[in-house]
């Protein structure tokens, strides 16, 4: 794990925190072009009433406008938690080249944990895929907003 990697995980993990900070669950995502910040995002689906408002579908509305692009070839995603099959599907349209996230979705995560939707050679864009990184903090970071979640309900 080289320390970029666990630089901008963290700079996707201060994302999360911002999310759980309003209210929402804590997934934040970072995209990086030639070692270079484009942008970043944190889930906005209780707050815009939006069930398609995840941190990466937020992240790629910023980044397309800043880039003036809808595809975002040669760029590198981190994420706090494994995508599901709506952002990834969003993500392979858009041409990210490679994924990181942190903590796997053995609920929703289409990319391994629940189903493994590119290694089912469905999609005619190879994405690249590093999981587990910083995973425990990521995913602690979920746990404790449930557990806060159910405690106060």
């Amino acid at each position: 794990m080289g320390i970029n990697t666990v630089a901008w995980m963290t700079l996707a993990i201060e994302q999360a925190k911002q999310a759980q900070q309003i209210g929402e669950i804590p997934v934040g995502a970072i995209l990086i072009q030639n070692n270079q910040l484009i942008g970043g995002a944190h889930n906005q689906t209780i707050l815009n009433n939006d069930p398609t408002a995840h941190a990466e579908i937020q992240l790629l509305r910023i980044a397309g406008k800043k880039l003036n692009n809808y595809r975002l070839s040669g760029t590198t995603l981190y994420v706090t938690l494994e995508p599901c099959t709506m952002c990834l599907g969003a993500i392979v349209h858009a041409r990210i080249s490679c994924i990181v996230f942190g903590a796997y979705d053995k609920k929703s995560g289409a990319c391994g944990s629940c189903i493994d939707l590119l290694n089912n050679r469905c999609f005619n864009h190879l994405i690249s895929i590093k999981s587990g990184i910083l995973a425990d903090q990521c995913k602690n970071l979920l746990q404790d907003f449930f557990k806060n979640k159910r405690k106060n309900t």
